[in-house]
């Protein structure tokens, strides 16, 4: 449901090639060439432990460091035999992940924490994205400037958790989404924008928004400009809401052998996303080969996209920021999304702390602090 971006590559070298030969998680090395490590990854395990992770969507860019992870070979060399689990509109990571049908789920803050406030004991092991992604897009010529210049439109909203920050956002600028605009139910695409059935629609910054600029303009025969939209960021707006990070079950993660398995996985998975900073074209095509439906030009803005809501990461990937955890959880609180702060144990930093240092420690560049994005190119249809 989201969109892309580029990384930078001072630090490439380590990561691409140095991070491939050195994982080190309990179990033997690998080769120094690329591919002879993917395929000699894990051969010194004595067993490997099953795991499974649900994503939110389908497979896209936006989970790539998961797919790179599998591909390349990193979860092998933890020793871990690791299955990717696709999202989809019915099915909700975060009640995969209660249920005990998986031992981690990619999620968002707030939608975790409301379901955790039901009583479920899920808990933050690493935030991967630090930043957030949602937009607000209408037309150019619509008058839409501002969340509050909402009130009496159309506005379409995604629903199945997505609407939680847009409703705390349009509360906040003085919109109540039930009394002061007609919500309509929005498909994960922009069709209803597109044919101005709404005046303003969701969008995310790595796959929503490019759809509209892999659209051709009826008018001029060519695709359509990002003037011709306004694409207002809830973020830049003031509410900055943590998506996507990893998940776990308090009580699983209890045993020292699973909280062990945690940290393989987590240290693999970072080195997955450090991979995909590193070589976006690569990962790309891992993502592509995994049946993603949408063609490489979108994926590729995806990525682009989605590692600049990674990259950089001045504490590390992974690492959670108090005051970004603390401003989504009022956001949610001021939206009527939580009733109450969610109690210290909501996340834990240890598990991915200690992930970080093995990667450090193998070479491993887990900040990205020289990363640049660079500019993709809009492609008819994202093909």
């Amino acid at each position: 449901m989201f969109l892309r971006r580029r990384p930078g590559r001072l630090a490439a070298g380590l990561s691409a090639l140095t991070a491939t030969a050195l994982l080190a998680t309990g179990c033997g090395g690998m080769s120094d060439s690329g591919t002879q490590a993917a395929s000699d990854a894990g051969k010194d395990c004595q067993s490997k432990t099953k795991v499974r992770v649900v994503l939110q969507w389908v497979a896209q860019a936006q989970f790539a460091g998961y797919y790179a992870a599998k591909d390349k070979g990193f979860y092998d060399s933890a020793c871990l035999d690791v299955t990717i689990q696709e999202g989809g509109v019915n099915i909700v990571p975060q009640q995969v992940l209660s249920s005990g049908n998986a031992e981690f789920a990619v999620s968002h803050v707030t939608k975790t924490m409301a379901t955790r406030e039901q009583g479920a004991d899920l808990v933050n092991i690493g935030q991967v994205f630090q930043r957030g992604a949602y937009l607000q897009v209408a037309w150019a010529d619509s008058g839409i400037k501002t969340l509050a210049d909402l009130k009496g439109k159309k506005t379409g909203s995604w629903g199945y958790g997505n609407e939680l920050v847009q409703y705390a956002a349009m509360r906040g600028a003085g919109v109540e989404p039930t009394k002061d605009t007609q919500i309509i139910q929005q498909p994960f695409d922009m069709s209803l924008l597109l044919k101005r059935e709404v005046d303003s629609a969701q969008a995310k910054t790595y796959n929503e928004y490019a759809q509209l600029l892999e659209t051709k303009n009826p008018k001029t025969g060519k695709l359509y400009q990002q003037s011709d939209f306004t694409a207002i960021s809830l973020q830049d707006a003031g509410y900055t809401s943590l998506e996507d990070g990893i998940y776990s079950r308090g009580d699983w993660l209890k045993d020292q052998a699973n909280q062990d398995t945690a940290v393989k996985f987590l240290k693999a998975s970072y080195q997955g996303w450090a991979a995909c900073r590193d070589d976006l074209k690569g990962c790309v095509d891992i993502v592509l080969n995994h049946g993603s439906a949408l063609g490489a030009g979108h994926q590729t803005w995806m990525l682009t996209e989605v590692n600049k809501l990674i990259w950089p990461s001045p504490n590390g990937i992974g690492a959670m920021d108090q005051k970004s955890w603390d401003s989504t959880i009022d956001i949610a609180i001021k939206g009527g999304v939580l009733k109450n702060k969610p109690d210290s144990s909501a996340f834990r930093t240890d598990l991915s702390d200690k992930a970080r240092e093995e990667l450090k420690a193998a070479g491993v560049d887990v900040a990205g602090s020289s990363y640049k994005p660079e500019t993709p190119t809009i492609t008819e249809g994202g093909k």
